[in-house]
């Protein structure tokens, strides 16, 4: 595994050197705004370099694992294409919920699918024929939490790099060929990418590597409840699924659109307080993903979920007070 480690590796780094390239004279561009945390034009897009990387990887040195799961792989080709038009063209956020609701639909065939959300105080919740909607609703939200957090450089690379070696973690100690493959591979071309886009970034990953990545850490999430409680998950990738809870929450709190854009996300908050050093912002939150992730590892699948949820919830309202207090004291209009 090693050999295919480093070869899918040596191929990210020439396909983001690709795109990275040709960007400019494609329009692949990120034009700063009032919400950029850059101020010059850089070349995004460095997912579609990335995500082929794994694909090609995966026809190479995986190829039964490609036939077992062809509608898993269909589906991930569909999010990239989907993700790299956004690059191009701002595809409408309705076009992109309608391709991954579709996507999740094919993984389906695979069998990867939420059944059950676990055990609540004795009671096992099962969710019968809501099991493809609920699934559906998951894989979207995952998908747009792990794309809203990328906007600083290194960021949303390298809490997905935390989050796939956890998976990884998980496929070994149950020899889950699937989790173990995809994860390491993902973690491959991600550390790659980290070279290009670690502060100050020359090339951004864009929908085509946010999108995916959301999308693909959901589905691993799901095989993953095969050994983990479904609550985990929540700690298992907490700073995407705690700042999107957090956010949505406060819109709501203040008689704004849910889906307004704005700069009162976990990172812009902490961006501030670390007098905007960038590099800092992004490794403090690094380390508690990797701090929530391990949390996750250490819960027994026979657990009653129920007591777990309640952790995850008062700590969702502890970073919220504590991001509250920062947002009064920053004088943000949040």
């Amino acid at each position: 595994m090693f050999f295919e480690f480093l070869a899918t590796f040596a191929l990210s780094v020439v396909f983001i050197c690709l795109v990275r390239r040709i960007a400019p004279k494609v329009g692949l561009l990120d034009i700063p705004n009032d919400r950029s945390s850059h101020t010059r034009i850089v070349p995004r897009g460095a997912g579609l370099g990335f995500v082929t990387a794994v694909l090609l990887s995966l026809v190479l040195f995986a190829p039964l694992l490609v036939h077992d799961y062809s509608w898993t792989f269909t589906a991930i080709v569909l999010v990239l294409i989907v993700g790299f038009l956004d690059d191009h063209k701002d595809t409408s956020p309705n076009t992109k919920f309608k391709v991954i609701i579709f996507a999740t639909l094919l993984v389906y065939f695979d069998g990867i699918v939420i059944n059950d959300i676990g055990t609540y105080f004795g009671c096992k919740v099962s969710l019968g024929w809501l099991a493809v909607p609920f699934t559906m609703l998951a894989v979207v939200g995952f998908s747009n939490a792990l794309n809203l957090i990328d906007g600083l450089d290194g960021l949303a690379g390298g809490v997905s790099v935390v989050i796939f070696a956890s998976l990884f973690s998980v496929g070994y100690l149950h020899h889950d060929t699937f989790i173990m493959t995809l994860s390491s591979f993902f973690i491959s071309v991600l550390l790659a990418f980290l070279f290009f886009n670690w502060n100050p970034a020359s090339i951004f990953m864009g929908d085509s590597g946010s999108l995916v990545l959301g999308f693909v850490i959901a589905i691993l999430s799901i095989k993953a409840l095969a050994y983990l409680p479904a609550v985990s998950i929540l700690f298992l990738a907490a700073v995407p699924n705690m700042d999107v809870l957090i956010v949505l929450f406060r819109r709501k709190l203040h008689g704004r659109p849910v889906f307004c854009a704005d700069k009162c996300h976990l990172h812009h908050i902490l961006h501030q307080f670390f007098e905007f050093n960038t590099k800092r912002t992004v490794f403090y939150l690094i380390i508690l993903q990797a701090i929530y992730s391990m949390t996750a590892l250490q819960l027994d699948k026979q657990t009653d979920e129920g007591w777990i949820l309640i952790l995850f919830i008062l700590n969702v309202i502890m970073l919220y007070l504590v991001l509250a207090e920062m947002i009064r004291r920053q004088k943000r209009d949040c």
